[in-house]
């Protein structure tokens, strides 16, 4: 039987972490499938862990593919071994400390098959410590309308919420920028929505996203802000060469979005890099219909430097409340 789904699982030192996933995988009800591990070049014992999953599989419908890289390379270039050794109908992606709920695979294919659909998306289940809260994807009628919300900070552009037929990667050559790890998945995630039309999102929380540092909800991109503008850059390229010029302004509301961590912060020094990064966004806060209340605020007190109140917001709302909730 010809393999429906091709599941890339980039791993690199996960050690025992990848074991939860790959169960999660080789239990799915789905049949026919293939599931490509590209080793990172890891340093601890995560190889011997694949190897060892992979003579375990009992599934005779379950293709298990490890690929090894000999040097370090990034997540970026192991999506790309993964994308270049698939031979699945659709490409779905599971990062190796995740998980996924047992028919994961079949209610997106069988989605993508009742609807006709090359993209087809679900939401997840964002898990601090023994608290875990379902997130939710707003209804789109078409990819082009998924591209404006996700411009607009309203919907995720992450890999493992979407399967994506794979004649679209083929058919327009979308790979992943080495050495660009950080926005990586927006920039390949956006360039095919506006190349394809039919989507469906299925209002389930299907993926499991185990988030182990209670603060990386806070934390600003600031290291692997270069890897964000180089991604950010070749989606801008992208859309002025195929002539997507309506959407060029919604990009500056895209801009908004990926700094907008900055300001979940008490450091002055963020404060500065969000005037500073994409300035040419700035006079665009105010401007997204979709945006909360919120976040408009804060987006406006930076822009008027009154640092005191998102150092106010900060320990209020991010510090206390949310160290409640998400305890």
């Amino acid at each position: 039987m010809k393999d429906v789904v091709s599941v890339i699982v980039p791993v690199y030192n996960v050690g025992q972490c990848v074991v939860k996933a790959a169960n999660s995988l080789l239990n799915q009800t789905l049949r026919d499938f293939e599931i490509i591990f590209i080793n990172d070049c890891s340093t601890d014992e995560s190889y011997n862990v694949l190897v060892n999953i992979a003579q375990s599989n009992k599934r005779d419908d379950v293709a298990i593919k490890i690929i090894q890289h000999q040097v370090n390379m990034g997540v970026a270039v192991a999506r790309n071994t993964g994308l270049d050794n698939a031979v699945g109908e659709f490409i779905y992606y599971v990062d190796a400390d995740d998980y996924c709920d047992v028919d994961t695979l079949e209610v997106m294919y069988q989605e993508a098959i009742t609807k006709q659909c090359d993209v087809i998306g679900c939401e997840w289940l964002l898990t601090f410590e023994n608290n875990a809260r379902h997130m939710v994807q707003p209804e789109v009628k078409s990819c082009q309308e998924a591209f404006v919300k996700m411009c607009n900070g309203v919907m995720r552009w992450n890999l493992w919420l979407f399967m994506v037929r794979r004649s679209i990667y083929e058919e327009h050559q979308f790979r992943f920028i080495p050495k660009a790890n950080m926005g990586e998945d927006m920039m390949v995630m956006m360039k095919i929505l506006l190349c394809t039309d039919a989507i469906s999102i299925i209002h389930r929380p299907l993926y499991h996203y185990i988030q182990t540092n209670s603060n990386a909800m806070t934390k600003n991109f600031s290291a692997y802000q270069h890897q964000v503008t180089d991604n950010v850059s070749e989606l801008e390229r992208y859309v002025r060469d195929n002539h997507y010029n309506e959407y060029l302004e919604r990009l500056l509301q895209l801009k908004l979005t990926l700094k907008l961590p900055l300001l979940i912060s008490d450091k002055e020094s963020d404060y500065e890099m969000w005037q500073s990064w994409f300035s040419e966004s700035n006079d665009f806060v105010g401007k997204n219909e979709d945006q909360p209340l919120r976040t408009v605020l804060i987006q406006k007190a930076a822009v008027a430097r009154l640092y005191f109140v998102l150092k106010l917001y900060y320990r209020l709302v991010i510090k206390f409340m949310y160290g409640i909730i998400y305890k």
